[in-house]
């Protein structure tokens, strides 16, 4: 796989790896970060346990190998997600992707996406078997780059039904949809409507 700009990088394949154990607490913790609670990260968050996440860390940040995930649409257009694994500098890089892959995929900078972008992307999968087909993966991933301070309160609902659908127990998907919301737009969100996690 051949990006430009990553020359020196061993780019693969990597979307196959959303549906292993750890892959969620993996991508995602950055985002639950901030939110008004103050709680420290728990894999929990995502039906998952610590050693599973360890494992999927030393997959995902491999310097022998750099995991790429396409979320594009049907013109070739997208995004694509590169962990980027040069021994000293590791992170995980957000690429805008030219229509057909004609033309260098540019850094996403400055401000990410708004709500509307993110729900357009994630329902508008590209050819068969390029890239990331299923929406709920497609939101998942691309949630880090939300920057709305719009987000209509249905997003928490749209969230907690993307996290069951990756395998989130309905227990806990709707506390961590709306840490996913509150880290990523900057603002406390909580609906009414549902009770405590610890309640019955």
């Amino acid at each position: 796989m051949l990006i430009e700009g990553y020359d020196g990088g061993p780019l693969g394949a990597g979307e196959s790896l959303p549906a292993r154990p750890g892959f969620w607490s993996n991508h995602l913790a950055e985002a639950c970060t901030g939110t008004a609670d103050g709680a420290p990260f728990r894999p929990e968050w995502f039906g998952e346990d610590g050693a599973d996440v360890d494992a999927m860390t030393e997959a995902l940040f491999d310097p022998e190998r750099w995991p790429v995930l396409r979320v594009l649409t049907a013109d070739g257009s997208g995004i694509a997600i590169v962990f980027r694994n040069q021994p000293g500098d590791y992170g995980t890089d957000y690429l805008r992707v030219p229509p057909g892959g004609h033309g260098p995929a540019q850094p996403i900078a400055g401000s990410g996406l708004t709500w509307p972008e993110l729900i357009a992307l994630a329902d508008a999968p590209g050819p068969r078997a390029a890239g990331v087909e299923a929406p709920a993966v497609r939101l998942l991933l691309l949630i880090p780059l939300l920057d709305d301070l719009e987000v209509p309160q249905e997003a928490a609902v749209r969230v907690g039904a993307a996290l069951t659908a990756v395998g989130v127990g309905g227990d806990v998907a709707p506390s961590t949809a709306m840490r996913l919301l509150s880290g990523t737009t900057g603002k406390p969100w909580h609906d009414p409507a549902w009770g405590s996690p610890l309640s019955n």
